[in-house]
Formats: C-alpha cells, sequence, structure tokens
C-alpha cells in the first residue's frame, strides 16, 4: 500500500479513494490489478488503472463520473466493464471479476461473474495477473494465483495458460508490445505456444477494433518506433496493411519524433494525442488507396481517420504565428504554443525549416512549460478567487505572463585579470 501511494499522482489517488469508498458503502470487494501492478512491482511508473470489483462495472464506473470529473471513453456491454479518462489525461477502467470462456479462436467469450482469483486466470500473461485488494476487510493482501511475481523478477512472459494466445490472438500483438516495452525474454513453453498460434495463421482472426487499441497503447509507449519495427520483422503489421514495410515504414519520421519527444518536460502539464501522431507516420507514405484500406482494417471511424490528415494544415498556421517579427516576449510564445495541441506543437517541431520557429517551440517545451507551472492554482486560490471561476483563470493567465516576462537577473561577469591581482593583493595583505 506504501508502494501504490508513492507510484499514483494527485487524480489517480483522488479517483482510487472515491472507488474504494463507493465499494465500501455497497460491501463490495475492489482490486487494483493488471498492467497497474505490474508496472508498479516492476519499477515502472504507473501509466493506466486497472480495478476490478465484484459487481457490475459499468453501472459503478457510470456513478464516480460527476465525483471525480471523469469522462465516459468506452463500454464493453459483455465484460461489464467501463474505461474512463481522467482530467489529467490518465485512463481507468472499472471492470467486473469474471470468468471467461472461448468456443473458437478470436470469438466472443461467454462471461460469467466470478471471483477475482478466477479473473485472474482468465487473463494473457503472469506479470498482468497479479492483484492487490483495496476492500475494507482485506486492504492490502497481494493476491499472485500465478506466481507472475517470479516472473517478473527473472524478467520473462509466460503466458498463464496453454489456450491463453489461441482465445484473444490480440495477445500476439501484446506479446510483442510488452516483450519490446520492457525488455524481458519470452519463456520457452509460450515461445512454443506463439511458434504454432503463428503457424496456424490465428493473427487472421484478430477483430479490426483490437488492432486500432493495439496501435492506441504503442502510441502511448515510450519506444514506439521499436515496437512498430518489431512488429514488422514478425510480419504482424501486415494485418494493419501489407504495405507498411521496406520504406514505407517511415523510419526517418518516427527517429524524428523521438527526439521532438525529448524536449518535452517530464511531469508537467501537457496533453499529447499520440495516436494522432502514430497514424500520421504510419500513413504519411502510403497512397491514398492504401490509406483508406488501412483505416478499414482497423475499424477507424471517419473522425479518427481525418484526425492525421489535419495536422500539417494546422501545423502551418501555427508556423505562421510563431515566425511573426510581432512575438517579442515569452509569455506571446507562450499563449501561442498553448492555443495549440501538443501533437501539432511537435509536429511542427518535427517539420519546421524555419530557426526561429524551432527555436521558439524549443524554449517553449524546456523554459517557458517550466515557469509557468511554478504559478500554482494555491497562489491564485490565496487571492480570494474561486477556481474554475473566468475570473480566477483571467488572473492565472496574467500571473503566468508576469512570471514568464520578469526579466532574469544577469551574471555576475568574471572579473577581469587586473581586478583578480588587486583583490589577491589586498586579501594577503589582511591575512
Amino acid at each position: 500500500m506504501f508502494m501504490l501511494e508513492n507510484h499514483l499522482n494527485a487524480e489517480q489517488a483522488n479517483f482510487q479513494s472515491a472507488l474504494v469508498a463507493a465499494c465500501d458503502a455497497m460491501g463490495v470487494n475492489v482490486f487494483l490489478a493488471g498492467g497497474a501492478m505490474r508496472d508498479m512491482l516492476g519499477g515502472f511508473p504507473i501509466r493506466d488503472l486497472d480495478f476490478v470489483v465484484e459487481t457490475h462495472g459499468i453501472k459503478l464506473a457510470k456513478e464516480l463520473i460527476k465525483s471525480t470529473g471523469a469522462t465516459l471513453l468506452s463500454v464493453d456491454e459483455i465484460r461489464k466493464s467501463a474505461e474512463l479518462q481522467l482530467p489529467g489525461g490518465s485512463t481507468v477502467q472499472v471492470a467486473m471479476a469474471k470468468n471467461e470462456k472461448y468456443l473458437k479462436s478470436g470469438g466472443k467469450p461467454h462471461v460469467t461473474p466470478g471471483s477475482i482469483h478466477e479473473d485472474l486466470r482468465c487473463r494473457d500473461f503472469t506479470i498482468n495477473s497479479i492483484a492487490l485488494s483495496l476492500g475494507k476487510a482485506s486492504r492490502g493482501l497481494l493476491m499472485d494465483p500465478t506466481n507472475g511475481l517470479a516472473d517478473l523478477d527473472r524478467r520473462e512472459l509466460r503466458t498463464v495458460h496453454s489456450y491463453a494466445l489461441y482465445d484473444q490472438p490480440i495477445r500476439l500483438w501484446r506479446m510483442i508490445r510488452f516483450k519490446v516495452r520492457l525488455g524481458f525474454a519470452v519463456e520457452e513453453r509460450t515461445a512454443g505456444q506463439y511458434a504454432n498460434a503463428r503457424e496456424a495463421g490465428l493473427e487472421r482472426h484478430i477483430p479490426p477494433r483490437a488492432l486500432f487499441d493495439q496501435l492506441r497503447m504503442i502510441a502511448q509507449e515510450v519506444n514506439s518506433p521499436e515496437i512498430i519495427r518489431a512488429l514488422e520483422e514478425e510480419k504482424l503489421l501486415g494485418q494493419v496493411s501489407p504495405a507498411l514495410t521496406g520504406p514505407k515504414l517511415n523510419q526517418q519520421g518516427f527517429a524524428k519524433l523521438m527526439k521532438a519527444r525529448q524536449l518535452v518536460p517530464f511531469g508537467l502539464d501537457f496533453k499529447v494525442n499520440d495516436f494522432t501522431l502514430l497514424m500520421h507516420l504510419l500513413t504519411e507514405k502510403l497512397s491514398p488507396k492504401e490509406r483508406s484500406a488501412m483505416m478499414k482494417a482497423i475499424a477507424a471511424t471517419r473522425a479518427e481517420a481525418d484526425g492525421p490528415q489535419k495536422l500539417a494544415a494546422r501545423a502551418r498556421k501555427l508556423e505562421s504565428a510563431l515566425k511573426s517579427a510581432r512575438l517579442q516576449k515569452p509569455s506571446q510564445v507562450h499563449a501561442v504554443c498553448g492555443g495549440e495541441s501538443g501533437e501539432v506543437v511537435l509536429f511542427l517541431m518535427m517539420h519546421t525549416t524555419q530557426r526561429i520557429v524551432a527555436d521558439r517551440i524549443r524554449n517553449y517545451l524546456q523554459k517557458y512549460l517550466i515557469a509557468a507551472a511554478e504559478v500554482t492554482d494555491k497562489d491564485i486560490e490565496a487571492e480570494g478567487l474561486k477556481p474554475g471561476t473566468p475570473k480566477f483563470t483571467k488572473r492565472k493567465a496574467e500571473a503566468v505572463a508576469k512570471r514568464l516576462d520578469r526579466r532574469q537577473p544577469k551574471p555576475t561577469p568574471p572579473p577581469t585579470p587586473e581586478l583578480a591581482q588587486v583583490v589577491t593583493a589586498n586579501s594577503r595583505r589582511l591575512i
């Protein structure tokens, strides 16, 4: 529990407290499981929270939307689970503890309510099958029925059961993603199961929307170019588009994205739609026909397909504003860049040929964002203004502008050789 408290940010901790309080009031058990437990125990930052409740997950999640400020992203009526997004960008899944059985590979499962142990034994890999009880009666109890802790220690990927890859073929993609992201080896028996699944062509049974979801998860990974390259080497990327190979894989574009991402300060409020950037890079070198076929293969909606194509136009507009000679103050550059989404700022940094534009974006990311973060909501509240009101927003913007435009003290110049000799002579005389 101490480890968990030190891994969650304030927003995640508030949601967890609200969920636990609601479950305690209902008298139902609640657990933290899946990737959150894997990342916490493995020493990685917690990005997404995966809660398992022994009740209807969708109803409970909807009840927490108002009190936590979360927004509903999607629901799974079969598994009685809901995915939410917190205001800061973190995602949360609230799912019913269940037991799943598959009649055919890649088909819809037969789902029945179950215990947390049954739920954990239906998952993909042992490192994702660890849970922590958050309920009043057993708070802090660690459950590891498949010995995932040992596999974390060995840095090894092992399936929970022999049919894990056959039940859900999308786990072929997940295995490659975890292997590259975590730097883990694949256990010998699991490697054999993977080889048999590929020989049977199970990747052909992956639902289109499952491919979409995996691309969305890959986009959030720090080493997404390496994952894409590994999928191409495994000949799995062809499920998205057979054209994504060789020069059309756009390795140069991915390298530019990695450099641009390194400029973003860690832990600051800089929201980026990573999926839009990834989809732009994947489709940039494809023909219109190939691009259309790819969007159909992942069942992308019209808005999801159009988003990457609009990046260039939005970036040109931002570039025009940033190269204006009227931008004389840091607060002006901060306002222009802050008025556009993060993915557009990074896209422009990757593609601009204007030196002044690149310098201003670099200053915005590495200096102005950090300086602006020094002005907190508490500072404005101390002036008697209430958060969320127009006056509060205006006053904070003024305080941020003042902080950014404040002149930094000039560094003291080093003493000249003549002055240094005088200072030394006087010091000796005093001694």
